[in-house]
């Protein structure tokens, strides 16, 4: 599994516009700005958070992007799910694979549902909530 910029950069949408609700409606401009991701991708992957109802965006004067819930109520693994479409290690474990003929015998297979497993319990497990309150490289200066 690698995650991709689609997916890096949709995490990196989601903690912004969670430490800037506060403010209402997001523009979209000013996210691409702060996060140095073009206007035009960013609007790529909006749109699939839009559609996916992680976020609502508004049109117009005064319009943007916010989250639909609270911070707490996404995690990580949800938004790389989305945006990833899967974060199986082996294509066998990706959703609506066709079964592998040597599935019955592989003896590697469980090893690779265990990582699966390791992989989405530990991405599920972790919030935007818990992103925000992380501590940035360097603010732990202290004289």
């Amino acid at each position: 599994m690698m995650v991709s910029t689609k997916g890096r950069y949709a995490l990196r949408i989601m903690i912004d516009l969670a430490e800037h609700q506060s403010e209402g409606y997001v523009p979209l401009k000013e996210t691409a700005n702060r996060q140095e991701i073009s206007e035009k991708y960013l609007e790529a992957i909006l749109k699939i958070l839009v559609k996916n109802k992680l976020l609502t965006g508004l049109r117009g004067k005064g319009g943007g992007y916010k989250l639909t819930k609270s911070p707490d109520q996404y995690t990580v693994g949800s938004i790389l799910r989305l945006t990833e479409n899967s974060l199986a290690p082996v294509s066998c474990l990706e959703p609506g694979q066709q079964a592998c003929p040597r599935m019955a015998a592989c003896r590697t297979l469980p090893m690779w549902q265990g990582l699966d497993k390791l992989i989405n319990d530990y991405l599920d497990g972790i919030t935007l909530a818990d992103l925000m309150h992380l501590e940035q490289p360097g603010d732990d200066y202290v004289i």
